[in-house]
Parts: structure tokens; sequence; C-alpha cells
């Protein structure tokens, strides 16, 4: 029972991966590869040893698909938008435009047209990703095994690819902002001469490691706890929903129904808070403190 219930386990924690393959490579059916190319993994073995060029195609086309849901939705919304009665839809979508410009008016101190819609985007796909740990465990990763598929993650932020890929895209953003706004003799201060400083010339050069050591290390832990606190918040979240599916019938729907309503509160969350910190980081960036 423990071998099976670990196999389970590691089965739905597994990524559909499509990689490259050397030459001679025994697969997990006993065949050889007489040449190396591109394929499926059919293990978490091979999966490992496509290495990094590896590509998750689950946790890509589920984000990008629930990217897509979000933009069809919004078109949806703007195209039948009326200044009579509004439909659900409308009201829907003019909530939350309206929740995330007061929390960009409210954290934001600058003045930058990208950064609301930009907010707008992080919290509604955030969410939609989100949104998929409330699918059964099995429903999804069953269906696509009919379809010839074994491995099948529906939860694209359970994959610490995705929440990394999101946050460096922020951090990016970061330090095209700060050099924007501070230029990049301003931006090399703010990383050298922060927080020591002196007015002596030669102690302020010999300060100049000490502050770039902090600086650089509390700039570069913004990707990173981004990343991870998205990612190991609803990593935990799936897991514990694979664990109530081991148990008998009677007590999953005792277990897990009461957890899916719980989580509901940790995924709107966990996409405010990456939401709120992009926000803050930006803030941040256009803040010019000579």
């Amino acid at each position: 029972m423990a071998g099976s219930a670990s196999e389970y386990i590691q089965h739905h924690l597994q990524n559909l991966t499509y990689g490259k393959l050397p030459a001679g490579y025994e697969r997990a059916d006993g065949s050889v590869m007489s040449e190396a190319g591109w394929t499926m993994a059919h293990n978490a073995r091979e999966a490992s040893d496509m290495g990094f060029w590896a590509v998750h195609v689950d946790s890509l086309g589920w984000a990008v698909g629930l990217g897509a849901l979000f933009l069809i939705l919004f078109r949806m919304a703007a195209k039948r938008a009326t200044s009579g009665q509004p439909g659900g839809l409308q009201n829907f979508v003019e909530i939350l435009i309206e929740f995330v410009d007061t929390s960009v008016k409210e954290t934001f101190h600058g003045r930058n047209k990208v950064i609301a819609p930009l907010s707008l985007t992080i919290f509604c796909w955030v969410f939609l990703m989100n949104l998929m740990d409330l699918v059964p465990v099995d429903f999804l990763p069953q269906l696509f095994h009919m379809m010839g598929l074994e491995y099948m993650k529906v939860v694209p932020t359970t994959d610490v690819n995705v929440t990394l890929g999101m946050s460096l895209s922020v951090f990016f953003l970061i330090i095209y902002y700060s050099i924007k706004v501070k230029g990049v003799g301003g931006f090399v201060g703010e990383l050298t001469l922060h927080p020591f400083s002196s007015d002596n010339f030669f102690l302020k050069v010999l300060l100049v490691p000490v502050n770039l050591l902090l600086e650089g290390v509390s700039l570069l832990a913004k990707p990173i706890s981004l990343a991870l606190r998205l990612f190991g918040n609803l990593y935990a979240g799936e897991l514990i929903f694979i664990l109530i599916a081991l148990l008998p019938f009677w007590a999953q729907w005792a277990l897990s129904v009461p957890w899916a309503i719980f989580h509901i509160l940790i995924i709107t969350l966990q996409a405010f808070i990456f939401m709120m910190l992009t926000i803050v980081y930006l803030s941040m960036a256009h803040e010019d403190s000579h």
C-alpha cells in the first residue's frame, strides 16, 4: 500500500515533459534510441535526463490557455459594455478593475500607464492558474490518460519554472525602470553607496563592496521570494489534495470539501500578494533617492 501510494503521489506530481535524449539512451520500455532526438518523457528518470532545455508541456499549455481565457473574457466584457444596465460579466470585470486600480493608486507613487494593466493581468492570470487546484486531482489526468498522455499536471503555479518565469519578468521590469528613472549612474550608486556611506572618500570606497553585497542580495531576493512564495503555497495545497485522494471515499468528501473552501482563500490571497509585491517593487524602482 505504501509503494502504491508513493507511486500515485509521484505520478500526480510529474509533469508531461518534452525534451531531447541522446543516441543510445535506453528508454523506460526497454527500447534504445538509435539517434539523438526530441521526444516525450515516459517516466521521471527520462524527464530528469532531458536536462535544462526540457519543456513542461502541461504547465506551459495550461498557462497559455488560461491567459487566453482571461483575454477572451475581458474582450467580451469590453465589446458588450453599455452605459445602461450592465450584465453580470461587465459588473464582475468592472469590480475587478476598480479593485486593482485602487490598489495601484494606494501603493504606486510614480506615473506609469503600464502598472495598472500589468497588475490586472497578473492578478487575473495567477488567480486562474491557482483556481485549477480546485479541479478534482484525478479528473483531468485520467481524461488525458484516455487520450494517450501518461502525465498531466493542471496547476501551472505548482511548477516552479512557471512561477520563476513570471517573477523574472517582473525582475527585468524592475531593472529597466530603475535605470530609466535613475539613470545607470543612479542605479549603480543605489547598489554601491547604500545603506552605508561616509563623507570620507577612502572609507566610502571601502564600503562599496559591503553595500553591493547587501543591496545585491536584496535585489536578487525579490524575484526568488516572488516565485517560491507562490510555488510553495500552491504546491503544498495540491499535495494535500493528492493525500486526501488516497483516503477512503467517505473521508475524501469529509476532508476535501472543507479544504477546498479554505483553499479558495489561499488561491485568491496568493494572486493578490503576487500583484501587490509587483506594484511595491516597481514603485521602489521609480523612486529617485539621489
